[in-house]
């Protein structure tokens, strides 16, 4: 006891500080301040996810993050994974500037560089792997490639002798900067046999579907990564936390979407039959069922302004700046109606649906008029009228902070002849000529050339009044971008 109690003292004579044992959980190292830095210096290669015990987010990725260290440990890597919790470990957090949760960062050598892979365990193992080994594994044996196959549910293996052609150097080019994938190369013609491939091909192997997918065209770069984007997503697809990733980052943007219910047997009934036309336009338009059994996608039928006792139904979105939506012209779920539906969008022959409410009855009798899409040009477009407008979200809480002030100014304009302050909830109502993507968004429509001009000034009624006498002409002093709550485009 004596012995130790000198070698305490001693180390601190000497300034040194003794790390903390690592302990794992599921495989995965639990860091501490205390032992942070040493885990980053004996190991090589660590991802290191900054958690909350209370985020969401960080509870569906514990399993796959946990899955995914143990695939890495099977396979014998060096490569670590690790876990901080950042509201217990407060210095760490802000020593790496952790702003959200989960936030993920690979230390490579000491040195961080921030994690833009995917949330299940294969991502995982293929955006670290891809950081720290080949473009390309290295195939030389049938057991070989058995083993890289069993490891990786998506796997992309070029089979090329001669790595000078074009087509072997656009397939490593692609391997090496394509994340979330794993690529393998061979010119081994025992595995050529075991996997019917002919020399210069690519395969892409899945779990789903037919199982694998043989590349076809022209091999450059871009017609590669577009097939491994396509080919790697099963023909339908059903969004959920874990598939949101690549639904929404792959490179197909227009998405049909099939609002269902598993619980009532509609993807058996419905979806399924469609199967071969979602086959036929994969390459065009993605094809995605959304649970309405799931309460997490609430938002998500508010967006389109479904309800849940609507479904089965069919919408149809264009991930693009405007995030156009279509709305078929039939209630029914067959293969017909869907073939007809997507045809009609790819041929550019249907019309944006725009959501509308039913105009109150009484919207024009309180000092803050009520609108809605359809009434919104004869009112916000009268030539003789200056129309202040707040686009505004039932849940967002900048709205709800808004509403006093809002009201007052309603109230000191509402007996002006040329002044018309007014707010339409843009969760339920769309313009063709004004998107909106954050809340509250503030436009005033100014009469006799109805030119549209933003609001960015402090939500005060003094800078309100002070904009509105100034017919808009007052310059921000402000930028209250800050205080605004942005529409998640990418939760649908």
């Amino acid at each position: 006891m004596k012995l130790f109690a000198c070698f305490l003292l001693l180390g601190a004579a000497l300034n040194l500080t003794f790390a903390e044992e690592i302990k794992l959980d599921e495989g995965v190292l639990v860091l501490t301040e205390q032992n942070f830095d040493q885990a980053i210096t004996d190991n090589k290669f660590v991802l290191v996810e900054f958690y909350a015990p209370w985020c969401g987010h960080c509870k569906a990725l514990a399993p796959e993050y946990a899955k995914a260290a143990q695939a890495l440990a099977d396979a014998g890597s060096e490569i670590k994974l690790a876990k901080v919790d950042a509201t217990e470990q407060g210095p760490l957090a802000e020593k790496f500037a952790v702003r959200g949760y989960p936030t993920l960062k690979f230390f490579r050598n000491g040195e961080p560089i921030e994690y833009n892979g995917g949330r299940q365990s294969a991502d995982i193992v293929s955006w670290v792997s891809k950081k720290t080994g080949p473009a390309a594994t290295e195939l030389t044996s049938v057991s070989e490639a058995e083993t890289f196959l069993a490891a990786n549910e998506i796997a992309i293996v070029g089979f090329f002798k001669d790595r000078e052609t074009d087509a072997a150097k656009a397939f490593l080019s692609v391997a090496g900067s394509t994340d979330g994938f794993q690529f393998a190369i061979t010119s081994n013609e025992d595995v050529y046999a075991k996997y019917e491939a002919k020399c210069g091909s690519v395969v892409l192997f899945k779990p789903f579907d037919d199982k694998k997918s043989v590349f076809e065209g022209e091999a450059t770069a871009e017609n590669l990564k577009k097939f491994v984007s396509v080919q790697s997503l099963p023909l339908i697809i059903e969004f959920n936390h874990q598939s949101a990733q690549q639904i929404f980052g792959g490179s197909i943007k227009s998405h049909l979407l099939f609002f269902v219910s598993k619980e009532a047997g509609h993807i058996e009934k419905l979806v399924e039959p469609v199967r071969d036309i979602a086959k036929k336009h994969r390459e065009d338009v993605l094809f995605v069922t959304i649970s309405a059994d799931e309460e997490d996608h609430a938002r998500i039928f508010e967006f389109f302004g479904i309800s849940k006792e609507e479904v089965p139904v069919l919408r149809l979105i264009k991930l693009e700046d405007d995030m156009a939506k279509y709305k078929p012209e039939s209630t029914e779920i067959t293969p017909e109606v869907v073939e007809d539906f997507v045809q009609k969008f790819k041929d550019g022959k249907l019309k944006q649906h725009l959501l509308s409410q039913e105009l109150p009855e009484d919207w024009d009798k309180n000092p803050v008029k009520v609108l809605v899409a359809n009434k919104f040009d004869e009112v916000a477009m009268d030539p003789k009228k200056d129309v202040f407008v707040e686009f505004y979200a039932p849940w967002c809480g900048h709205c709800k902070q808004l509403v006093p002030i809002w009201d007052e100014l309603g109230e000191k304009f509402k007996d002006h002849e040329s002044i018309v302050i007014a707010k339409m909830d843009s969760t339920g109502n769309e313009l063709e000529h004004t998107k909106i993507s954050s809340f509250p968004t503030i436009k005033l429509f100014r009469k006799g050339d109805n030119k549209v001009i933003d609001y960015n000034n402090d939500r005060t009624l003094e800078e309100f009044v002070k904009f509105l006498e100034a017919g808009g002409s007052v310059e921000a002093e402000s930028d209250s971008e800050e205080t605004t709550e942005k529409v998640e485009k990418d939760e649908l």
